[in-house]
């Protein structure tokens, strides 16, 4: 029986690599929207081949504003938002036909990470994340970055079942992502936020302290001490653009 009362929205760039183990797994729904911003590689062929999905290309404007516009293509009021790179479980999905939603709450998945189809235990851990909500009654903050759902005043509840995230296949996916969001956060926060040379030497290294040491990351292998240095490189890049936009924007 398909679900007909909830629209899986994604946006995504450039998802060749995940778009199809993703959407995959939402056969079971009768809609779902894939908001598209300057891909150049095959998401597009990939999504056409799966009759539910609505592919609708737009702009990039911060990851809260992108997911509150793709949301406007839904024709219904409730919204699984995912990420290109998020696997729903059979057991999820079972659980999710058999919730009565309620306006007055918010639902969270509960996510397991990967590198490769490695599961990452220690530098990333297992998150709980709102992802399921009535557009009608709140929306995503309007962050650049590290958006969320807004939840004042509702209940939240997490639904039982595994989603699978698969969000680095290899080494480059790294490299992409962190130049990528560093340049999100410094654009955000330039002359709102002050940074320097050393500030961006400091949050780096103990970025990596915190992931690799206190985090336990060498746990995971190779894989952690990539992890530890992606983010060590993201902490770097983050306050170094930051700071060079700040000057940039004073002359």
């Amino acid at each position: 029986m398909l679900i007909k009362n909830i629209t899986p929205v994604i946006i995504a760039k450039d998802a060749q690599s995940t778009i199809k183990i993703c959407l995959e797994s939402l056969i079971e729904f009768e809609e779902v929207i894939l908001y598209l911003n300057n891909t150049t590689d095959d998401t597009v062929e990939i999504a056409s081949l799966y009759k539910n999905v609505k592919i609708i290309d737009g702009i990039f404007e911060g990851f809260g504003q992108t997911k509150n516009k793709a949301i406007t293509y839904s024709s219904n009021d409730w919204i699984l938002s995912l990420d290109s790179d998020e696997v729903l479980s059979s057991e999820f999905i079972a659980k999710l036909k058999k919730i009565d939603l309620e306006d007055k709450k918010v639902y969270s998945i509960y996510r397991t990470n990967y590198y490769k189809k490695q599961q990452i235990k220690h530098c990333w851990g297992d998150d709980i994340i709102v992802r399921l909500f009535n557009h009608k009654v709140t929306s995503f903050c309007d962050n650049k970055v590290h958006e969320y759902v807004k939840e004042d005043g509702l209940i939240n509840i997490t639904i039982k079942g595994i989603v699978e995230h698969y969000p680095y296949n290899n080494m480059t996916d790294f490299i992409i992502k962190l130049d990528r969001y560093s340049t999100i956060f410094a654009q955000e926060h330039v002359g709102r936020k002050s940074s320097s040379p050393l500030k961006a030497f400091l949050n780096a290294h103990f970025s990596f302290f915190k992931t690799y040491i206190l985090k336990r990351g060498f746990l995971d292998g190779y894989a952690g001490l990539i992890i530890a240095f992606s983010h060590m490189a993201t902490n770097f890049y983050k306050y170094m653009k930051l700071y060079e936009l700040n000057k940039e924007s004073k002359q």
